[in-house]
């Protein structure tokens, strides 16, 4: 069950926030400017790239990674494909992970490196590999760690990823917003420089910006009637989050979102995107998960009754309401079947903004379901 009343409580959602979550959304702006900073004392603006890769291949654990190559990949385009290496072993654990290089990997190969520990003994002889295969290896992780180390070794670009002093406080949770802007932001600059995507300094910090304007829309003090993070997160406190996404980068935010929701907040969440969405989840709003599916008894006694979990429609869309969308269908099918719609839409803006405020809103949306959901 949702407190809802914990969510226009800044106090009590403080005191909640053990693994400052909340400060890592609110922060995410500061975030941007401070990875952008270490890439360039890095060297990124400096480089004099002989051409594109022909491929990118990005390693590192845990939903940072993962979402970082989704998007990457997704703002590359088909030009340079992004594979992500994903690992293999026994657990989820430093000393347990596993990664090997594509037996086609070679000299006109990138290989990068996102990860918020930076002790995983494969990721350093990952970097090795890379280096004698040819590959040129850039990595993104905490500073003076053994794969800093490694990635110089083998005459790789190391960019120290932007902590702040409570990362240290408690463990980081892999898809908290401080961890993915920390790891995503240098690669951003990295590709931008390599010419396979568009993220110049003025872009980023358009970013930034962005990022501190959702930070003041959706901040704790801001009440749940005009917060749109708080009015999310209520509206799917008893609800399977059925995730459509219409765009090309609403995709991987509304994964991004999906993971969020079951790591921050231990929410299941169903994504597609449109208009595939509508075949692919049409008979599940049809079922036993559909709002209709339970018609309102008045004489059923519900006080010792756990309330059903029913579908709600969440509905991410990166692009305006004119031309061609298939978000009317999508209305009419939810609102066919009973099942109540959420809809986020960005202002307008560069591609990276409108992907940010995307990204940031839910964001904050997970965290606060985690937070009232746990006190």
């Amino acid at each position: 069950m949702l407190d809802e009343s914990l969510l226009d409580t800044p106090e009590g959602l403080a005191e909640a926030d053990r693994r400052g979550l909340l400060r890592g959304a609110a922060e995410a702006g500061a975030r941007v400017r401070t990875a952008v900073r270490h890439a360039t004392e890095a060297g990124v603006a400096d480089l004099k790239p002989d051409g594109r890769p022909r491929a990118v291949l990005i390693a590192g654990p845990g939903a940072a990674a993962t979402h970082t190559a989704d998007l990457l990949g997704t703002l590359a385009g088909p030009g340079s494909p992004v594979t992500r290496l994903a690992p293999t072993g026994v657990a989820p654990a430093a000393g347990a992970l596993r990664w090997e290089l594509p037996g086609w990997a070679g000299s006109v190969d990138l290989l990068l490196i996102a990860t918020p520990d930076g002790t995983e003994p494969s990721l350093s002889l990952l970097a090795e590999q890379a280096y004698r295969r040819g590959c040129s290896v850039v990595a993104v992780a905490p500073a003076r760690t053994p794969l800093a180390e490694a990635v110089n070794g083998a005459h790789g670009l190391f960019v120290p990823m932007a902590t702040t002093p409570y990362d240290q406080e408690e463990p980081l949770a892999a898809s908290s917003p401080g961890v993915f802007w920390a790891l995503f932001t240098p690669l951003l600059a990295l590709l931008d420089r390599l010419g396979l995507l568009g993220a110049a300094p003025e872009d980023l910090e358009k970013v930034a910006d962005r990022l501190d304007h959702i930070a003041e829309r959706c901040g704790p003090a801001i009440v749940t009637y005009s917060n749109p993070a708080k009015t999310l997160a209520a509206e799917l406190a008893d609800a399977l989050p059925v995730v459509w996404t219409e765009g090309s980068s609403a995709g991987p935010a509304g994964r991004r979102f999906a993971a969020a929701l079951a790591e921050l907040a231990g929410r299941p969440a169903l994504v597609a995107e449109l208009p595939e969405a509508l075949a692919a989840h049409s008979a599940l709003l049809a079922g036993p998960l559909a709002a209709s599916a339970d018609p309102d008894d008045f004489f059923r006694d519900r006080v010792e009754e756990t309330p059903a979990m029913h579908a709600r429609v969440v509905l991410l869309r990166d692009r305006p309401i004119g031309g061609l969308t298939a978000a009317p269908s999508a209305r009419d099918l939810a609102l066919s079947h009973d099942t109540p719609i959420s809809e986020l839409e960005p202002e307008e803006g560069g591609e990276l903004e409108t992907l940010a405020e995307l990204i940031a809103i839910t964001d904050f949306a997970a965290v606060y379901l985690s937070l009232a959901s746990r006190a």
